[in-house]
């Protein structure tokens, strides 16, 4: 059984989002991303466009992909709150 990975990201245009968005497409498993109670499908454009960008957005994840774990990297929230 696999522990879920939660890393914190900031997401600040549009373009960033289609990145995430066609990054967790390329996994095979399931990617959640949230804020407070709302919990999004990561691999759906609208759903992630719906959450407040202006936020520290948390993703869930039970996988490992190379590019999705380099562009958490690059987008990784720089205080976690």
């Amino acid at each position: 059984m696999l522990t879920m990975t939660k890393k914190q990201i900031r997401l600040q245009s549009i373009e960033e989002v289609k990145e995430f968005v066609n990054a967790a497409s390329e996994c095979e498993f399931d990617i959640d991303i949230y804020y407070n109670r709302v919990v999004i499908d990561a691999k759906s454009i609208l759903g992630v466009l719906s959450l407040d960008l202006t936020k520290v957005l948390t993703v869930e994840y039970d996988g490992f992909h190379a590019n999705f774990e380099h562009f958490l990297e690059t987008h990784k929230a720089e205080s976690a709150a």
